[in-house]
């Protein structure tokens, strides 16, 4: 047992916690430690769309993906009921535990967003993970055999699920995808495809007033010197005090209300062929779960969000509502409570 799994092991021992004896009890504590470290992840960062909230709504379109394919697999009976549960159980540690690291480039300049370089978030969530499972699977070297160690599979399902994640952007459709989904050298489990949906799946399953939601967060998070600027207000007198400021914040906010419309063009574009590796008799519920993805919800997106070169800043700023999100996730990182360092 080397020293990390003496730690995890004296953790136990501390808190009169047992060592897990199932599969899901297991998986119940992977879940316990990635929550802790996103929790950190979230005050640490200021993070306002990387959330609590996005994972619950990562776990909550998982679960209604999940449901629509899961008869189709019992009926196939290529798959034992044990193994499904087993893919739900995976699905709920990959949604809760899929952006547990937020690794950002710090902008050069003073007013410019900070950036997330493609996929190196998601494999120092990965290496931080996986490292916790292989500990605890240490705790339980005495059984080699026990049903509460995540085998190789398990593990192997845990590491492509969020890679399946990471997104890439096309410079034609001028929106984001997740090339996983089509990289025909790839034989993706069930589990990181609908990881894949769910987590990039907000317009499709939620609807047009979530995916503008969503947006706003992400500008925030992305743009943090916005936020003392919205807070005391002076965002708003720029034109007359700023006016490169003004320019500056304008041409940014422009920038995301053109690429929220391309990737909702996008997203149902490309749905037929995301969807198409699951079983057959899936494919048509499949669609009701993404009912937004059709012309009307695209035309709202289209109508709702200014994208014309005369948008004023004070147009684009009350199209994203930046203060009730501020306000609302101040208060809720003011009461969020850190379990301290083991």
């Amino acid at each position: 047992m080397n020293e990390e799994a003496r730690q995890i092991h004296s953790y136990f021992r501390e808190h009169s916690l047992p060592l897990p004896t199932t599969i899901a009890e297991s998986i119940a504590q992977i879940k316990t430690f990635a929550l802790q470290e996103f929790d950190r992840e979230i005050v640490q960062k200021q993070l306002y769309y990387h959330t609590r909230d996005h994972i619950n709504n990562v776990q909550r379109r998982a679960d209604q993906i999940f449901e629509v394919v899961c008869p189709y697999w019992s009926a196939s009976n290529q798959i034992t009921a044990i193994d499904i549960s087993r893919r739900k159980l995976l699905l709920d540690l990959c949604a809760v535990s899929h952006d547990m690291v937020q690794v950002f480039i710090a902008p050069t300049q003073a007013h410019a967003p900070r950036r997330r370089q493609p996929g190196v978030s998601e494999m120092a969530t990965i290496e931080q993970l996986l490292d916790y499972i292989n500990q605890l699977n240490q705790l339980l070297e005495d059984a080699p055999k026990s049903p509460a160690r995540l085998t190789d599979e398990d593990i192997a399902i845990i590491r492509d699920a969020i890679s399946a994640t990471i997104c890439a952007y096309d410079s034609t459709e001028q929106a984001i995808y997740q090339p996983d989904l089509y990289n025909p050298n790839k034989s993706l489990s069930p589990v990181a495809r609908i990881l894949a949906l769910a987590d990039i799946g907000a317009l499709g399953i939620d609807g047009v007033e979530v995916y503008h939601q969503e947006g706003s967060l992400i500008v925030l998070e992305e743009n943090l010197d916005l936020i003392p600027l919205i807070l005391d207000g002076t965002i708003y007198s720029l034109k007359s005090h700023n006016f490169e400021l003004y320019q500056n914040i304008q041409k940014r906010l422009l920038n995301r209300c053109r690429f929220q419309v391309n990737f909702a063009k996008s997203r149902a574009a490309r749905l037929e062929r995301e969807i198409a590796d699951f079983p057959e008799g899936a494919i048509s519920p499949l669609h009701e779960v993404f009912k937004y993805l059709n012309p009307t919800a695209i035309a709202e997106v289209e109508a709702k969000t200014p994208t014309d070169e005369s948008a004023t800043l004070e147009v684009l700023l009350q199209f994203f509502e930046f203060e009730r999100y501020i306000n609302f996730k101040t208060i809720a990182k003011d009461s969020l409570v850190l379990a301290p360092d083991d």
